[in-house]
Formats: structure tokens, sequence, C-alpha cells
């Protein structure tokens, strides 16, 4: 069952696996919200008909705001009363998701490691979520850092195995049913397709967001993310942030709204190979983007699309034109620079060939 207070270090154990409450059924109303809060513009997430075109049955979900959904089914038993969220590993997006479909999560404990001040620790976990028929949608490693409820309490430790730095191409879930012969490039706005990216290309998203505090706000309710540090303005106040933080999810769906440009026909999301929240972000900090191509791939079976592996850095109140390097001078590429709050690698599929 779950418990009312939530979690903390000493609640975890080796192979526990953890069946999280609160089914979400998901609708074409959470998808406006998200347009909404995001600004996002790619049109696979907005026009049925470019969809249908795509052979999609009508608008699928946005695989970011599937994730945050996914993730926020989790949150109560794994992360309401972390410190931070550090990181996330091997996040596949497995099957389309469609307005209508009811989702379940569940998480097994994959390790568990206390910190040298005995009075935090890490939580390694795997998630994931299915649809109504029992379908995995998605599946991710993460790692949260706790306290203890206890300080004096004993913890057994073990390190998590096999967690992998990618998700290969082999490994990503392409619907067979995507068809981009009759690609509308006027849709998008743009003609620019996979074959047109170079390895190392850099795109600066000067278009800044402004986060404010109703939005993110609105954004953690419609992903049901109660994590005290960005839901409860109270507890936070003696914190030493004073404020509560913007939750990590919403700075990667900012950041990806914002990568629309130069980006116009990117379509799925088949993967986040990692991720890390540099520094914390709050209401009144402006979100700017930097994408990096990191790799293209072939698709084995599908010679018509292609996957670009990218970079994607989020800043805060600083254009990605004026960051002259995303580490601190001096650093030796260990420590960001306090602007730098997203450091995310993800792939997504682009057509091929014009």
């Amino acid at each position: 069952m779950t418990n009312p207070r939530g979690n903390f270090l000493e609640h975890f154990r080796q192979g526990q696996i953890i069946q999280h409450a609160i089914p979400r059924t998901i609708t074409e109303g959470d998808n406006a919200l998200y347009l909404s809060l995001t600004g996002e513009r790619y049109p696979l997430f907005c026009a049925n008909s470019f969809a249908k075109q795509l052979g999609f049955n009508q608008t699928p979900i946005n695989d970011f705001l599937l994730f945050h959904i996914a993730f926020g089914r989790t949150v109560h038993d794994i992360s309401l009363n972390a410190v931070a969220n550090l990181g996330y590993a091997e996040i596949k997006f497995l099957n389309s998701v469609y307005p209508g479909d009811t989702l379940t999560s569940h998480s097994e404990v994959i390790g568990v490691k206390e910190n040298s001040n005995k009075t935090t620790g890490i939580v390694y976990v795997k998630s994931t979520t299915l649809n109504q028929n029992k379908e995995e949608v998605m599946s991710w490693k993460r790692w949260v850092m706790l306290p203890k409820l206890d300080p004096s309490a004993q913890i057994q430790e073990f390190l998590p195995e096999g967690i992998q730095p990618e998700v290969s191409v082999d490994d990503m879930s392409i619907p067979q049913s995507l068809n981009v012969k009759q690609f509308d490039f006027a849709m998008t706005g743009s003609n620019k397709i996979w074959d047109d990216y170079a390895v190392g290309e850099e795109i600066n998203h000067d278009r800044g967001l402004t986060i404010d505090n109703a939005t993110h706000t609105m954004a953690t309710h419609l992903y049901q993310n109660d994590a005290k540090l960005h839901f409860n303005a109270h507890s936070m106040k003696d914190t030493p942030f004073k404020q509560r933080l913007v939750y990590g999810g919403h700075v990667i769906s900012l950041c990806r709204a914002i990568s629309h440009e130069g980006l116009e026909n990117a379509l799925i999301t088949t993967a986040i190979h990692a991720g890390t929240h540099a520094n914390p972000t709050f209401a009144s900090d402006t979100i700017f983007a930097r994408t990096i191509v990191k790799s293209k791939d072939e698709v084995p079976s599908r010679p018509d699309l292609g996957v670009l592996r990218l970079r994607l850095i989020g800043l805060k109140n600083k254009t990605s034109h004026a960051l002259k390097s995303i580490y601190q001078e001096g650093s030796n590429n260990k420590i960001y620079d306090p602007n730098v709050v997203l450091d995310l690698d993800y792939s997504v599929v682009l057509p091929r060939g014009k």
C-alpha cells in the first residue's frame, strides 16, 4: 500500500517491486493543456491531418507529456521526499499512446547507496508503464537522492548493475506504420531532413521562454507530480533555496519546445539516453537552449527514416549565443556553468531523402 508520508531511504530494499497507485486515462484535454504550458509546435502533436498522413490513427500523445505522466505515477512512492532527482538512463518510448488510453506504472528497486553524511542516500529504480492492454509503452531507469527518516537506520547497500550509457538503434521502437512517402514539408515549415544535418553541428535556440509560478505549478498538477520540492512552497521556505524548484521534466519540455526552430521535421522521440539537471530552475528564470548533433544513424529496415542523436543543453538567463562553454573554466568538463540547467542526450526520427 502507498505510504501517505512517502518513502525514505531506509524503506527501499533489493528487488522490491512497487505497484504504483492511481491509473491515468490521458485525454485530448491533457494534450491541449500541454501545448498551452509549453508552446510546443511540432505538428505531429498538433494536427490530426498531419498525423494521419504519417500513418497514425490520430494525433498521438506528445512523447514528453507521456513521459511526465508516466513518471508522475511513480513520484509518490519513489521521490515524494526527494532532495534532488539526479539522473535518468535507458528511457525507451515503446508504443504510441492515444487519447483514451489508460496508463499504470510499476518500479523495481535496482540499487540503494548511502551517502557519506549518513543522513541521505541514492535510490535507483527501473520503472515501466503499461497501457490498458498490458502493452509496455515506456520504460526507464532513474536515481534520486532521499533523506533518511531515522538518521540511525542501517542501510543495506547494493549497487545497480548494467545501466547502459545509450539505447542502441536496434533497441528503439519505430512504428512500422510510420509513412513519410508523402511527407508534407509545408506543414512543418522546413524542408531540412536527416540527410541535411552534420555530426557536430550546433543549433542555437535563442527564443527565450520565461517561467512563472502559475505555469510551472499547472505543469506539476497536469503530471500529478506531487514531490514537495516542486509542490509545497511552505515547506520549501525552510530549505537553502527558500522557494520551490521547477520540476526538471518541465524544463526538458520547455527546451524541447524551443528546439523546434532548426528541428522542425523531427517526428517521434525513440529514446532518452541520459539526462542531468545541472542547476536548479526557479519561477522568473528565462530558458534558452542549444542542440548539438552527436551522431546520425541509419535504420536498417527503413531506408526512408534516419535517427539523429542530439544533445540538448538548457540554459537559464543566458542566450545560447552568449554561452562560451557548457562547463566552468578550469573544471575539466566536470562542473557545469551555473547558467546550464539541463544536459539531455536523446534520439529522434526524421525522414530521409527528398
